[in-house]
């Protein structure tokens, strides 16, 4: 009889465990979803994580300093990307803006000082690309010379992939996080940004298992 309840005991062990993580492990559907038919990435090599995004969305602004904090310790095989949210409007002005600033290599300066012109110091009056460049010009970059990156045949090729990107990985709002060409990721409002860093992360674990399987 002891023998018998000791088994049973180790039977029900796993899915003891099982319940324990549960709660706290990502929801399929909630947290993340899985893109039917894996898509092409947008860039090339390692595990891409790529953030749509835009300078107009407060919530990617929100997001800017938790996703600083996580690239700090970015694992040698994942590749970070931002891809600028094409939804039309100010939100390709937006998108202009950074391809822009991506094309003339001042991101690393820029980046987060424009989401602190835009929801801190209020400088968007309408959103048009002269407000962009407006905002450029006052961290020092030459007015002209970024407005007429922002208009140039090379942006408005980017800017039209990233608007396929979006499209083919079915992103409609942002911040939304792709793993891989395979995964969306969502804010949630119990797990919020935070949540979304640790969906990442179970799912890059989740990938990098895939690739390595035989």
């Amino acid at each position: 009889m002891l023998r018998r309840i000791l088994t049973a005991l180790l039977l029900m062990l796993p899915f003891a465990v099982s319940a324990q993580l549960l709660p706290n492990a990502p929801r399929l559907g909630i947290d993340y979803e899985v893109i039917p038919t894996p898509q092409p990435t947008y860039g090339q090599g390692k595990i891409e994580v790529a953030e749509v995004f835009s300078y107009s969305c407060i919530h990617c602004a929100e997001m800017q300093p938790i996703i600083n904090s996580w690239k700090k310790n970015l694992p040698a095989d994942v590749r970070f990307e931002y891809v600028p949210a094409p939804f039309g409007g100010v939100w390709d002005n937006a998108g202009r803006a950074f391809l822009a600033a991506q094309a003339m290599n001042i991101l690393p300066r820029t980046h987060d000082a424009v989401f602190k012109a835009v929801f801190i110091e209020r400088k968007i009056k309408n959103g048009s690309i002269e407000d962009f460049a407006d905002i450029y010009a006052g961290l020092g970059i030459d007015r002209a010379k970024f407005l007429a990156t922002m208009n140039s045949f090379a942006v408005t090729g980017k800017l039209a992939k990233a608007r396929q990107f979006a499209q083919r990985t079915g992103v409609n709002s942002t911040p939304t996080v792709i793993i891989n060409g395979k995964y969306r990721v969502m804010a949630t409002r119990d797990r919020g940004q935070k949540g979304m860093i640790a969906t990442i992360d179970f799912l890059l674990a989740k990938e990098r298992a895939a690739i390595k399987k035989p």
